[in-house]
Formats: C-alpha cells, structure tokens, sequence
C-alpha cells in the first residue's frame, strides 16, 4: 500500500502537466522539491512556533511559518477536493466550518483540563484524526500536524517526542483513525509521551 502517494486529479497548485507543486524556486524535479522542503521545514521547525490560542488560525499561522520558504499558499486552505488511497477528504467549501466546530471540540473536551495522561492522549487521537481527515492544505498537511501536537503537549504539561515517530506504524494508525479507530493512534501517542 502507498501511504505517500495522492491520488491523481487535474491540480491547479501543479506545474501543468506534472504532479510537482509549485513552489517558489520554480523547481520541477519532484526529487529536488522533496529535498528542498524537508531541508526548509526542519529548518523552520527548530525554530520556535507562533504562539496563539490553540484555533484554526493559530494552526493556519504555524503551517505558514513551517513552508513559507516553500510554498505560496502556506498557511492558506486548499481550494481543490483531494484524496490519498482513495480515502477523500474534506471538500474545499467546507473546510473552514470543520476546522471551527474541531478546535471548539477541542477546547470544550478535557484536553486543556485534564492531568491525566490517558485522558490527554485520548483526546489528542481523536482531534489529530479529525485533524487529519480535513486535511486542509494541499501538502504539508502531517508536519503542520505534529508540530502543532507538540505545542499543545508542551501547553498541557505532556511533551511529545516526535522524533520517536516510527513511520512504519504511525502511519497504519493514522489510517485508521480515518475510519474512527483511535485506538492504534492513542497507543503511538503513548508512546511518543516524553517522560523525562
């Protein structure tokens, strides 16, 4: 099973003809841009984060702050329907309303209340699966993610230690909570828990 691949569609964020994103160095070489933005965003990502109240734009300013040396559109939502593995994600016209009802979810649920490991984690899994399933940009979508995650560890008193992340089985967990099983994901996350 490909876990990287996107299905195939006519892509205006596309070079015409080509499955390479435009991008800012007007490179076409999906190897050259593949190197180029894991180069720039760890980079930007041992850089500190935008700081905000933990909502849709808080999350949108740190997708920006990861791929603005990359992309254009960074830190905007996506305007084309996409899908991975045949699974779709949320249609562009209703991404902003699934991005509000998410974060006010996770404001209102125990995540910023609990001392509980467990009940941290749980409703950690549940957000990022949501999270994910919106998938509101056009790439970049998993490293806005995790590193999003990890401020909101950091806040609530449980740091995560993304650099653990064994994409052999993290990946598989993400999958399904596609299809609301949390349970594979709570238990990398658990696992990911810094405890020192």
């Amino acid at each position: 099973m490909n876990f990287g691949g996107y299905d195939a569609f006519d892509d205006p964020y596309a070079y015409k003809g080509t499955t390479v994103l435009k991008n800012k160095l007007g490179l076409r070489d999906p190897e050259l841009l593949e190197a180029f933005e894991l180069e720039m965003t760890t980079l930007r990502a041992n850089e500190p984060l935008p700081s905000g109240m933990f909502d849709p734009a808080h999350y949108r300013r740190v997708h920006r702050h990861l791929f603005q040396d990359v992309y254009s559109w960074a830190g905007k939502d996506r305007t084309v329907r996409t899908s991975k593995d045949g699974n779709p994600f949320c249609f562009p016209e209703y991404i902003k309303n699934q991005m509000n009802n998410l974060f006010a979810a996770l404001h209102a649920g125990p995540c910023f209340q609990t001392n509980q490991a467990n009940e941290f984690v749980t409703a950690v899994a549940h957000f990022l699966g949501e999270l994910n399933a919106i998938h509101p940009f056009r790439e970049g979508n998993g490293r806005a993610q995790l590193s999003f995650i990890s401020l909101i560890g950091a806040q609530c008193g449980f740091p995560f230690d993304f650099t653990k992340v064994e994409r052999a089985t993290f990946m598989p967990a993400m999958i399904a909570s596609y299809d609301q099983n949390f349970g594979p994901l709570v238990a990398e996350l658990t696992c990911l828990l810094d405890n020192d």
